[in-house]
């Protein structure tokens, strides 16, 4: 092909070269090009031996967009001297895996790897096609799914498979592979003269979020849209950088595993005390779109379940921004969840009305479901005096408390309050109504 004097492709060039993304062509062919997930792939970790032994099985890479799945499928496929045969789940069907499996039989006893990619849109029936031969081991599936495969894949599938969970890139992992790219003649954009400032690979990195695929895309863009300066430069600043790789995009799906994890963080942080967590979690949720009435019930239920009595006045204060909710709506609604959001978190904590609650239900659930006494049956009705039903209940006075008479057979403790907060008053109390006999009055100042 015709070059420049100075070795720069021509324009021709430039253009043939594009028609495979860069993404594609930095992909890596070997374990040691591969960047990241060291937790599963890094030295002594079960899928690197099982690589570097040829020892392959069957497994599910789940992780979010740009993590590097299919670019695993690839490495393991070539380092275990295997055909790779790719599908993806959108277009396939179960004829194509009837297929697929007829011709990995015939090409036994050398190894089919059958790469599926969004595996996780295969229903039922498609997915009942691998069973027999993952069993058989007629081939080994590396099925690749950014949805949790626990939530999508029958439990006959998922007993066949290992399952992988692959992270977002590192910052340092994504500049490393933007700078291969930067650098490589071959299947990057080193054989351009190409000047990035280092704000503008800052950019590009950190607002990848994790995505070698985004951060490759947004690096191409900049270096084919940008002309050559007269010294045949392409200079890519902070401003270019940002035309091609615009905004941060919230990684959260109301649907998914984020509306799950983040909701589940976003309790944790109130339950550990920490107010900033839990505001990054909540605007996480807000800016993902989450339905603030969701939020808000996961603020009820946190400040029964979690709170508690330590601090009474905190269920007062959810309800509120779930009313406040209702009323006002987004975007103003925020400061009202903030606020009990805030109020939750640096309030004392105490899950022994939750931990009662929960010891009640597991008795009934054995089967201590007790007979009314007769003292406590309902005797408003005509007729209930015939049945001696309210014979021998005792009206609680204001001095007695309510500790008259017996209300449950035989002796329970499912409420036991503990030392936090206003929780620790009605301890006291308790202990003092205890301690009285039943019909003697207690002194409340004592």
């Amino acid at each position: 092909m015709e070059t420049l004097q100075d070795g720069t492709p021509t324009l021709f060039q430039r253009e043939e070269k594009v028609l495979v993304p860069l993404a594609r062509r930095m992909r890596p062919t070997r374990l040691s090009e591969y960047v990241g997930q060291d937790h599963v792939l890094g030295e002594g970790k079960l899928l690197r031996r099982a690589v570097e032994s040829d020892r392959l099985f069957s497994m599910i890479l789940y992780g979010p967009p740009g993590s590097g799945k299919t670019s695993l499928g690839h490495v393991v496929a070539g380092a275990t001297r295997s055909v790779l045969v790719m599908l993806n789940a959108v277009e396939a069907g179960a004829a194509d895996l009837r297929r697929a499996v007829q011709q990995a039989k015939l090409r036994a006893p050398r190894r089919t790897i059958l790469f599926i990619d969004e595996v996780h849109r295969f229903n039922k029936a498609q997915q009942d096609v691998l069973l027999a031969p993952l069993e058989d081991d007629v081939v080994t599936m590396i099925g690749a799914t950014v949805e949790n495969p626990f939530f999508y894949l029958n439990q006959a599938l998922l007993s066949r498979v290992q399952v992988f969970e692959l992270g977002p890139l590192v910052d340092d992992g994504v500049e490393t592979i933007l700078r291969r790219a930067l650098e490589d003649p071959e299947k990057g954009i080193g054989d351009y003269k190409i000047d990035i400032a280092d704000e503008a690979l800052e950019h590009l990195v950190v607002n990848s979020l994790g995505d070698a695929r985004k951060a490759l895309a947004a690096l191409e863009l900049a270096a084919l849209s940008t002309s050559p300066d007269r010294n045949g430069v392409i200079r890519i600043g902070l401003e270019v950088a940002t035309e091609c790789l615009r905004k941060r995009v919230v990684r959260y799906d109301r649907d998914g595993d984020s509306h799950y994890d983040v909701a589940s963080a976003f309790i944790k942080s109130i339950r550990g005390s920490s107010p900033d967590a839990a505001l990054h979690w909540l605007a996480r949720m807000m800016a993902g779109g989450e339905d603030p009435r969701f939020i808000a019930r996961r603020i009820v239920i946190s400040a029964s379940e979690d709170v508690g009595l330590a601090d009474p006045r905190a269920l007062e204060v959810a309800v509120a921004a779930a009313r406040a909710v209702e009323m006002v709506g987004m975007p103003e609604a925020r400061y009202a969840l903030a606020e009990a959001t805030v109020y939750l978190a640096t309030a004392p904590k105490s899950r022994t009305c939750a931990d009662a609650v929960g010891r009640a239900v597991e008795d009934v659930e054995r089967g201590e479901a007790f007979e009314v006494p007769d003292h406590l049956r309902d005797a408003s009705y005509r007729g209930a005096s015939r049945l001696g039903h309210g014979d021998g209940y005792e009206m609680p006075s204001s001095e007695s408390h309510g500790r008259t008479q017996e209300y449950i057979p035989g002796e329970k403790s499912y409420y036991r309050p503990g030392d936090r907060g206003y929780e620790k008053e009605v301890r006291e109390r308790l202990r003092r109504w205890d301690s009285a006999p039943p019909t003697e009055p207690v002194d409340e100042d004592e």
